[in-house]
């Protein structure tokens, strides 16, 4: 990785900043970063990625929250209240009537039946909580992916400068020959000027492809963390498909979006079933104990008598009428299940998309770098045959430019090549789902997403839960069975655009800004 130097504005001079320098530099020659090194960090460090991890931990509470269905609670108060009553009597004599009250008590509830309401929220929450999770492993592809492109955008920009600097050198070599052979007279001055003009162009080339590798190591650094050292060759990546067909098989099979939508539907089944549930009966224990303690004497607080009571009930309630609420939500939760089971099926569609693109552009880009190599061999003979007959004198300046910016374009287009037939593989296991560190790195240990979850689930459960769970679920209303996305009915008759109201001439002028 790259080493950045911080220099405190307190320490004088430059020595110490010299020192430091060189050491970083020294560092960072010395060591060679390889892809796995950078996933690894990226996979560590990655600030989104620790956002989203922060988020699923948030997404478990969801299914505690669910769970307090099936859990007692229990709450205490206690209150005193003080009262000084005077009273004039009829002979103006003041009365003080000192009167104390204090209160405790405590109130217990514990729920036995709530129609499978809370059965249904607990399955929701799960369901909610494990599309959490795969969201977690799209982002994940996600970042890996930026990973990935942005190493093989800074090893493809170093590869362009130097072909560049490369390209420079000759062309300076061949301007010198070019006014060694003007002072002999074997050329004119048109040829140094082609020449001049060619190196020039070559130069100004250069500090665009520089700048360009400028943004290639910044775009590293944003998601890396650090800036990139001395990058080693990429490494042959795992898991590619032979033929297409299993490549559409393992994206419907582990495409992390596709299974995100997936549970998200089935979250919102389960919200049909929590919906239907309101209409029936609950059943609970609540049990209450306080004491009262009253003082009429003339000291507040004194020799106070009490009054205890406890109080045990088993409590049914069935709602009768909602003013439509509860029909309301019914409604609202299975046209909500619908616009989710229609989104499936637009994400499917959008990943058979992601597939096709991905194995097209493959072959595609493969294709094309075998065809740049041949054509690299083909042009460095064509070069170095005319720079031959060029020293014979059977070929002119030009004929040399031209064949040495042929070279040059083919070393170029070998480059990129190689840059999209790897982004290319990249693409294509992103697509199904297998970009993911622990199928590239060995002995890799990736962040468990259900530690937290198996750990807040601990924590306020009673012995009882298992218990109340099994009653809470005789009798409630199942989610549905999932359906096929709805089919838009089509017209009979065959649709045809309205005839235009204006024949607009062929040579109408463009609207202009201010015109509306």
């Amino acid at each position: 990785m790259g080493f950045r130097v911080f220099l405190s504005t307190r320490v004088s001079g430059c020595a110490l900043a010299s020192a430091l320098a060189a050491a970083a530099l020294t560092t960072a020659a010395a060591k060679a970063d390889t892809l796995a090194d950078v996933i690894l960090l990226a996979y560590r460090t990655n600030p989104s990625l620790a956002s989203q991890r922060a988020q699923l931990r948030a997404l478990d509470e969801s299914v505690v929250q669910a769970k307090t269905g099936y859990r007692p609670t229990l709450s205490a108060s206690l209150s005193t209240t003080f009262d000084d009553v005077q009273t004039r009597s009829a002979y103006y004599k003041t009365y003080d009537a000192f009167t104390s009250v204090g209160s405790a008590g405590l109130n217990y509830a514990q729920p036995i039946y709530t129609g499978g309401r809370t059965r249904a929220a607990v399955r929701s929450a799960e369901a909610t909580v494990r599309a959490g999770r795969e969201a977690l492993g799209a982002g994940e592809q996600s970042i890996l992916q930026s990973v990935i492109q942005y190493y093989m955008d800074v090893r493809r920009d170093q590869q362009i400068v130097e072909i560049r600097q490369a390209e420079l050198t000759v062309l300076q070599g061949q301007l010198d020959d070019a006014r060694q052979r003007f002072k002999a007279g074997d050329v004119t001055e048109t040829d140094v000027l082609q020449s001049q003009s060619q190196l020039e162009s070559a130069r100004a080339t250069l500090l665009l492809a520089q700048g360009q590798l400028q943004n290639s190591r910044a775009n590293f650094a944003a998601v890396v963390g650090e800036s990139p050292g001395e990058l080693e060759p990429e490494s042959p990546l795992p898991g590619l498909p032979v033929k297409a067909e299993d490549a559409f098989d393992l994206a419907e099979a582990e495409n992390p979006s596709l299974k995100q939508v997936r549970l998200q539907e089935l979250a919102s089944r389960e919200k049909i079933a929590q919906a239907r549930a309101a209409n029936r009966p609950t059943i609970a224990l609540q049990a209450s104990g306080g004491a009262v303690a009253t003082n009429y004497s003339g000291l507040p607080f004194y020799r106070t008598p009490g009054i205890r009571s406890v109080t045990v009930q088993l409590a049914l309630t069935q709602s009768l009428f909602t003013g439509g609420l509860n029909s309301s939500y019914i409604r609202q939760a299975i046209e909500t299940n619908n616009s989710d089971q229609i989104n499936v099926e637009v994400t499917r569609r959008n990943v058979v998309q992601s597939v096709s693109q991905a194995w097209n552009a493959l072959i595609a880009s493969r294709a094309s770098a075998e065809m740049d190599a041949r054509q690299i061999a083909t042009a460095k003979a064509y070069f170095e045959d005319t720079e031959i007959e060029y020293h014979a004198g059977q070929r002119s300046t030009l004929d040399v430019l031209v064949a040495e910016q042929a070279l040059t374009a083919a070393k170029l287009a070998q480059a990129s090549a190689h840059h999209d037939a790897y982004l290319g593989q990249v693409a294509l296991l992103s697509a199904m789902g297998r970009l993911r560190p622990q199928a590239l790195l060995d002995n890799f240990a990736a962040y468990d997403a259900t530690a937290n979850a198996r750990r807040v689930n601990r924590i306020g459960a009673t012995p009882w839960d298992p218990v109340v769970s099994v009653v809470d679920s005789i009798g409630a209303p199942h989610a549905p069975a999932a359906r096929a996305a709805p089919v838009v009915t089509p017209n009979p008759t065959p649709a045809a655009m309205k005839p235009g109201t204006q024949d607009v001439p062929a040579d109408a002028p463009l609207i202009t800004a201010g015109h509306r």
